[in-house]
């Protein structure tokens, strides 16, 4: 049987700009997708593409769960989300 990851990611435009919360069950593809202007409407209309967060689950249903939990936040919880692991909101797809 073969084990399958989903994430719950975030993107964004700047270090203090907008963001955008989703869920894949393939980060490197969707990101290459979102930087290559290929997802129309909310990212590629405001430029959002620099990966700065990103939790793995493996049940889709967690990863979506969460994603709804995040997107229900405030702003500033957000951004205090993303900055725990990651303070300089470096885009962390060049890791990847």
């Amino acid at each position: 049987m073969t084990s399958h990851c989903y994430y719950t990611y975030i993107l964004a435009s700047n270090n203090n700009g907008t963001l955008y919360i989703g869920v894949t069950n393939n980060l490197e593809r969707r990101l290459c997708e979102h930087k290559n202007g290929l997802v129309p409407g909310f990212t590629k209309h405001y430029a959002i593409h620099r990966l700065v967060y990103y939790e793995e689950y493996h049940s889709v249903d967690e990863a979506i769960a969460r994603e709804k939990q995040v997107k229900n936040w405030h702003w500033e919880w957000k951004y205090n989300l993303i900055r725990e692991k990651n303070p300089l909101m470096k885009d962390l797809s060049a890791q990847r």
